[in-house]
C-alpha cells in the first residue's frame, strides 16, 4: 500500500493539487464502501501527500452523499496523521468578507442525522472527546501558513454545518447570527467527528465565498457568485497548502493520536468478530493490549 502522512481533502473548486511530483493515482477500497474518488498521491516540499476531492472530480456528490466514513478510513489506510480540509463557506459576520480565509476552532451540528457520523456500532460503543473538534497543533500551523503567504487569516470562529444542498433561508441565516455563529457550511461534519475517531489530526481552512443571505448586499446566494470568488480562493488555498506541508513534517505532540485510548466502552472480548474485523485498522492497537 502506498503511504502518506499528510492528507488534503479539497472542497468546492479544489479538485487537484498542482505542484505534486512523483504523482500516482490510487483506487482504495474500505469496509465502508468507496471514497469520493481516486486518491492522488505525490511529493510536495519533500513530504508525501494524499489528496482527495471531497465531491469527486467534476463535483458530482451532494454534501449528504459524500461518503465521509470511506474517505476518512482510506486516509487512515494510507497512514495519514494530519488531514487538512479545504472548504468553501458563507460568512455570517461583516468582518469576514468574501475572499477571507478562516481557521475555525468550533463546530455546531445542524445536519439532520442522515449522514453516517461514526465508525462504531454493531456491538461496540465508543465516545471520543469532541469539546475541541479541531486539532490545536494543526490549526496553529494552518494559520501560520496563511500568514506566510501574506494573506489575512481569521484565527478562530464557529462553523455551523447545515444539511443543504439548498442555501439558507433568511430566517435561518439571521438565527445563526443571533446564536453567535461565524460561518455556515455543509461538509465539515461528520468529517471532523470521524477523523477524531480515526485518531487523525484535523483542521479546516475555510474559504469565504459569500455573505450568506443576511447581508443587505446579498439578497440571495447564487452558484455563479460563489464560483467567481472560488476561482481566486482556490489559487490562494493551493499556495497555503504548499507553505503548510513543511510545517507538518515534525512528529505529532497532540492527543489526537490516542483519541480512542479511553473512549471504547465495550469489553473487547464481547465485540462481534465481523465488527472487530471491520474496525481493525482503528481499534487494532487497543485490542492487542
Amino acid at each position: 500500500m502506498a503511504h502518506a502522512t499528510i492528507g488534503v481533502i479539497g472542497g468546492s473548486g479544489l479538485y487537484d493539487m498542482p505542484g505534486l511530483t512523483d504523482r500516482e493515482e490510487l483506487e482504495i477500497n474500505t469496509p465502508f464502501g468507496a471514497p469520493s474518488d481516486h486518491f492522488i498521491l505525490g511529493t510536495l516540499a519533500g513530504q508525501r501527500l494524499a489528496f482527495l476531492p471531497r465531491h469527486g472530480r467534476g463535483h458530482r456528490l451532494l454534501p449528504t452523499e459524500v461518503p465521509s466514513r470511506a474517505n476518512i478510513h482510506a486516509f487512515k489506510q494510507l497512514g495519514v496523521q494530519r488531514l487538512i480540509s479545504v472548504s468553501a463557506v458563507g460568512s455570517l459576520r461583516e468582518e469576514l468578507p468574501p475572499g477571507r480565509m478562516v481557521v475555525p476552532d468550533q463546530l455546531v451540528d445542524r445536519t439532520k442525522g442522515v449522514r453516517p457520523f461514526t465508525f462504531f456500532g454493531g456491538g461496540i460503543v465508543a465516545h471520543v472527546g469532541f469539546d475541541k473538534p479541531f486539532c490545536g497543533e494543526t490549526r496553529a500551523a494552518v494559520c501560520e501558513a496563511v500568514r506566510s503567504t501574506s494573506q489575512e487569516v481569521a484565527d478562530g470562529g464557529t462553523l455551523c454545518v447545515m444539511e443543504g444542498p439548498q442555501f439558507s433561508t433568511l430566517a435561518e441565516s439571521e438565527l445563526h447570527r443571533q446564536n453567535g455563529f461565524d460561518l455556515i457550511g455543509m461538509t465539515a461534519l461528520p468529517e471532523a467527528k470521524l477523523a477524531r475517531e480515526a485518531e487523525i489530526c484535523y483542521a479546516t481552512l475555510a474559504l469565504v465565498t459569500d455573505y450568506d443571505c443576511w447581508h443587505p448586499g446579498h439578497d440571495s446566494v447564487t452558484v455563479e457568485a460563489v464560483v467567481q470568488v472560488l476561482q481566486q480562493n482556490v489559487k490562494n488555498a493551493q499556495a497555503v497548502v504548499a507553505a503548510l506541508v513543511p510545517m507538518l513534517a515534525a512528529e505529532r505532540t497532540c492527543a489526537c493520536g490516542n483519541a480512542l485510548q479511553t473512549a471504547i466502552m465495550t469489553r473487547l472480548d464481547l465485540v462481534p468478530s465481523e465488527t472487530r474485523e471491520r474496525l481493525q485498522l482503528l481499534i487494532g492497537k487497543y485490542v492487542a493490549e
